[in-house]
């Protein structure tokens, strides 16, 4: 019988602010901006511009630059799957997943090439059976749609049930749940006026496969 398993991208296989925070000091280094700029740009990604180009309009504001949004932000996309990283054990989980008869998915938001790049630098294009993306599709998550082609990709359907594993309490758990999944929360810090309905949360997505394993051999 064969299982279905979906899983984020950012924060959830890979560590997206750890890249960004090696970004954002080859940035600050690279216009001579100094420490204080790296710690404005840290501050400012994490107080809620998840998209780019409001990001890059505040930063090219900021600073006076002369490139434009278009310009950072393309040259971000570019360099960006160069910095992110994927655990060996994080690749050892989803082996462990696929030989124990799980069809694994990446679903995940964001630009194509950007995306695209960090599944292929990574490694992670060969270590699952399928990836759904935004950029590529037209649909971004929470929409059910995103999760479907992900599922299709895998010989499956979403009524055959399975998991979603993410860092985003509505792209990927109420997104997970509005497609029939059971979800798992990875938990990294609160978010104010929301509390998460996952199945599970926890702090590692190493946890999230060994509660996945878990689920079938527990039965």
């Amino acid at each position: 019988m064969q299982r279905l398993a979906l899983f984020d991208l950012d924060n959830t296989l890979v560590n997206l602010d750890e890249a960004f925070r090696v970004w954002a000091a080859e940035f600050a280094d690279g216009y001579g901006l100094g420490r204080e700029a790296v710690d404005w740009l840290i501050a400012l990604d994490q107080a809620g511009y998840p998209h780019r180009e409001v990001f890059f309009g505040k930063v090219r504001e900021h600073f006076a630059l002369s490139e434009s949004v278009e310009e950072l932000w393309g040259r971000y996309r570019r360099h960006m799957p160069c910095l992110v990283r994927c655990r060996p054990e994080v690749m050892d989980g989803l082996a462990r997943l696929r030989a124990s008869g799980w069809k694994v998915a990446i679903v995940t938001n964001g630009t194509a090439d950007n995306q695209l790049g960090k599944i292929q630098r990574t490694g992670l294009a060969e270590a699952v059976d399928a990836y759904a993306l935004s950029g590529l599709e037209g649909i971004r998550k929470p929409d059910v749609g995103l999760f479907e082609i992900a599922a299709r990709r895998c010989g499956m359907t979403l009524a055959d049930g399975g998991w979603m594993v993410g860092d985003h309490l509505v792209a990927d758990i109420a997104g997970g749940q509005a497609a029939g999944l059971h979800t798992i929360w990875i938990d990294r810090g609160p978010w104010p006026g929301r509390e998460h309905k996952a199945d599970h949360a926890v702090p590692d997505v190493l946890q999230a496969m060994d509660l996945i394993q878990g689920s079938i051999e527990g039965r």
